[in-house]
């Protein structure tokens, strides 16, 4: 038998083997093996294979008389394999170290070795370099570098690979504060691809803040500081206290195992943990949820925990571990001032003295002081310092708030200067949940849906933050936020807003007694009390009414400024609405919205104010249509449009331009009974399509299904609409889409295309909407997500007068919308106005609708009736 048939048979032998050690490891894994344990098998198992490739390959170069290789070349296994927790299907990164004389041997070598490692299953990251070639390579790229550092030896000769780590550590010491520098700039780089923070939705569990990267990352300083990497050699020499070293190990064995999962799931390697594998992984791991909360949502509050502690000690090791110069060690404490009694202020940091950093231990008042020096002087607080509050706070089960305590926190709360900042600093400090209800249940806790992006506790940090950038907004918005003159209510408020989530009961009834509570503790006088406790219970009461109601009724602003009760509290319910929104994530507050929040705020105002609303709004609709007038006075049959322009819906007016209705009208004056109108443009402010179709009610009928049919079925997705209906029978709807096909404004032919369509769904009757799935539409997640949100219709028979009001909540799909207003056309109801809310996944449709008749729908038979066919059709829908 030819030598390298045997070597053949050596790489099949491994593939067989390994794959056999696969599926065991899977099997073990499946059971609750530990992630490490898992780890470090598969590990052993691809060494096995190596080791008998390796050991094929010598037998065979040296009986073809090429010499004994084994002297001058080391197998040298790095990276995760390195560290022997090489995940199920991750690269296995090995080097071949070879000795400089037997350069010109070793290629066939390379060649032969790489090719049967392929064979075997195994996929390797190879590189054959000298022990020079390969220390010169690490102290010029951190890439590299951090790779290498973390190697051991596996085959060959011993003194080669001796030579290599023995140079690597002497090059490393030399060059240590370049190198960590350099390391740290590398994985600040890589942390802001893969989101700024760890309490991002849709975590990469090997890159993401907090992730298993930054437990290398500890790994990669330490042996730049300390020539050593393994963090067990760190606690013996009390680099890392015995509680951090137990905190890196859980989350260690935490995150190796969610990543092992992700791979014997997707058969490949993925480390994105994205919505639907969260909902998989936390079934099988057997996750129960918390009172009031899902399984998922456990499982994601467990992997925050741990990657916030993650981030936490590596960020305050790394910290303590750059070294400093002869120069900062001596001059540094010449030019730092004393600052009061317990603090220094240098040139970068704010130092407590000894007796200053025991009273920060103890007293959370004092912290609060440390944290509003550093504001003041614009300064990092010392790392050690830091590190040792975390420490005495996280063993802290409660501090007693006295009323120093309460005065310091509220004149903190009352700066929009950097309050962002020191409330996420206290926060990390773990300070926050010791004085604000409901911030402990709050942490880590996961908003399991497509809109929000961040935890509930990063989420309503995020909030302040965004209400003290409205600061420098030169609008209604900005002017609003300055105006406001004790700000502590208001940044107390979106603190609190959301702290009642995560809870069975409606979480404004639980934020409304966490405000009373807060309140309470913080000695709030009656008047302040009221408004926060009002702010927190109601933060969703604008958004609903701008949203979701037709606020063109006046009686409804009339009772929405009653409730809120005074300009001031308006102001803050405002502010406090559009910071919200603005958290929630990157562009979820846009120009229309603000736009809309604001006219609503406007009309309000004017009723707290005194001002004679409703004198003034007529006023106003008059002027309005007065301009129209100017704006078409030549038309030769001014009798068509002065009978138009006297009844046009007041919310039409107010939502449309004086030259923009004389365009419309125009337009509507040329149609006859057979024909239909459509025309659109680009609004790049709302980066959206609007597209306003002109028909006469008789000419179809459905007319709004049967347009919105046309839309969903060319890849509109529809964001807002509009629905008036004009003197005469003219039917006026406007629609405000994104067009999923485009990024930024659709080209003049697919604009177009979409008029064509929707023009023809109302001319050719036969014409039926076909939908197909575009490329980005992730079926199995689509499924499996839609699955946690069952669809809710409820009925509002109180807020309109004339209509009944119909909510329809429901996971978007394509389709929907057309669905809906079809089922609602064939139930004989007519919707007068509709408003469209789409929130990335989730869906929450409100119809204003009568029957057949013109009446409200009252009756309780009926109003099940509609329910029970809306329902069955979303599910049929689904279905399909």
């Amino acid at each position: 038998m030819q030598p390298t048939l045997q070597i053949s048979q050596v790489a099949a032998q491994s593939k067989r083997s390994l794959g056999r050690a696969r599926e065991m490891l899977n099997a073990q894994h499946s059971q609750g093996s530990p992630g490490i344990q898992v780890c470090t098998h598969w590990s052993d198992m691809v060494d096995s294979a190596l080791l008998d490739l390796y050991e094929a390959m010598v037998v065979e170069m040296r009986e073809q008389g090429q010499g004994d290789l084994a002297g001058e070349i080391a197998l040298v296994p790095h990276g995760g394999y390195g560290r022997r927790d090489l995940a199920p299907y991750s690269d296995a990164d090995i080097m071949l170290l070879y000795h400089s004389s037997a350069r010109k041997r070793i290629q066939p070598f390379v060649q032969k070795f790489v090719g049967e490692l392929w064979s075997a299953g195994v996929e390797p990251g190879f590189n054959p370099r000298t022990p020079v070639e390969a220390c010169s390579l690490a102290q010029g790229d951190p890439k590299i570098f951090t790779s290498l550092v973390e190697c051991r030896y596996l085959a060959g000769s011993v003194e080669v690979y001796r030579q290599f780590i023995s140079r690597l550590r002497r090059g490393t010491q030399r060059r240590r504060g370049r190198l960590i520098e350099s390391i740290i700039a590398a994985r600040r780089t890589e942390r802001s691809q893969y989101g700024g923070t760890v309490y991002l939705l849709e975590p990469n569990v090997k890159r993401s803040p907090g992730t298993l990267r930054d437990l290398q990352l500890l790994r990669w300083v330490a042996f730049a500081r300390y020539g050593e990497s393994d963090p067990g050699f760190l606690r013996t020499v009390g680099v890392l206290t015995r509680l951090d070293f137990a905190r890196l190990l859980e989350a260690t064995e935490f995150l190796l195992r969610l990543r092992n999962e992700l791979h014997f799931q997707a058969g490949r390697s993925y480390d994105l943990l994205d919505k639907s594998e969260q909902l998989r992984i936390a079934e099988q791991f057997g996750c129960e949820g918390r009172e009031g909360g899902l399984p998922v949502e456990q499982l994601m509050q467990d992997y925050f925990r741990h990657t916030s502690e993650v981030r936490h000690v590596v960020s305050n090791f790394v910290a303590c571990a750059k070294p400093r110069s002869f120069v900062a060690r001596v001059f540094s404490p010449l030019f730092r001032n004393r600052v009061e009694k317990y603090y220094c202020v240098g040139r970068v940091h704010i130092v407590p003295t000894r007796e200053g950093l025991l009273r920060l231990q103890t007293d959370v008042s004092e912290v609060l002081r440390l944290l509003d020096l550093a504001n003041l002087y614009d300064k990092w607080i010392d790392s050690q310092a830091w590190h040792e509050i975390r420490t005495a706070m996280a063993e802290t089960d409660q501090v007693d708030l006295t009323e120093e305590t309460g005065r310091r926190f509220l004149s903190i709360m009352s700066q929009p200067a950097r309050l962002g900042d020191i409330l996420r600093r206290l926060h990390e400090l773990q300070v926050l949940e010791k004085i604000i209800p409901g911030m402990g249940h709050a942490r880590c806790l996961l908003q399991f849906n497509e809109y929000h992006k961040y935890t509930v506790d990063e989420h309503c940090i995020r909030a302040v933050e965004c209400a003290t950038r409205f600061q420098n907004d030169d609008g209604t918005l900005g002017e609003a936020y300055r105006s406001i003159r004790r700000k502590r209510t208001l940044h107390l408020a979106l603190l609190l807003h959301d702290m009642g989530k995560g809870f069975s009961e409606d979480h404004t009834e639980v934020g409304r007694r966490l405000a009373e509570e807060t309140a309470q503790m913080f000695q709030l006088g009656k008047r302040e009390s009221e408004k926060l406790v009002m702010l927190v219970h109601k933060h969703l009461k604008m958004t609903h009414l701008a949203f979701r109601r037709d606020t063109s009724d006046e009686t409804l602003v009339v009772q929405f400024a009653v409730e809120v009760g005074s300009p001031d509290a308006l102001k803050m319910l405002y502010v406090l609405t559009c910071a919200d929104m603005a958290a929630v994530g990157p562009g979820v507050l846009n120009a229309w919205k603000v736009e809309v929040l604001t006219d609503l705020y406007l009309r309000a105002m004017r009723y707290l104010a005194g001002d004679a609303p409703s004198e003034r709004t007529e006023h106003w609709l008059s002027q309005k249509r007065e301009t129209v007038r100017i704006c078409i006075r030549r038309s030769h049959d001014q009798q068509w449009f002065e009978q138009h322009i006297a009844v046009l819906p007041s919310a039409y007016l107010r939502w449309s331009t004086p030259e923009q209705i004389a365009e419309e009208l125009t337009r509507l004056h040329k149609l006859t009974p057979a024909m239909a109108d459509a025309w659109g443009f680009y609004l790049p402010d709302h980066k959206a399509m609007q597209y306003t179709i002109g028909a006469y009610e008789k000419l179809i009928p459905g007319i709004f299904h049967k347009l919105t049919g046309a839309l969903a079925s060319h890849g509109q997705q529809i964001l807002s609409a509009e629905i008036y209906t004009l003197d005469g029978g003219l039917a006026l709807d406007r629609f405000y889409v994104h067009d999923r096909e485009f990024s930024g404004e659709p080209s003049i032919s697919r604009q177009r295309e979409i008029r064509k369509a929707l023009v023809g769904s109302l001319v050719d009757s036969q014409q039926v909407p076909l939908f197909r799935p575009t490329w980005d539409e992730d079926v199995r997640a689509v499924s499996v997500r839609s699955a946690s949100k069952p669809t809710h219709i409820q009925f509002d028979n109180s807020t309109s007068d004339r209509h009944t009001i119909i909510d329809v909540f429901a996971h978007d799909r394509l389709g929907l919308l057309y669905t809906v207003t079809r089922k609602l056309f064939e139930l004989g109801l007519s919707v007068a106005v509709a408003k469209i809310g789409t929130h990335t996944d989730q869906v929450v449709d409100v119809f204003y609708v009568t029957d057949s008749r013109g009446q409200k729908i009252e009756n309780e038979d009926r109003l099940d009736t509609i329910k029970s066919q809306l329902e069955q059709a979303i599910s049929e829908l689904a279905a399909d």
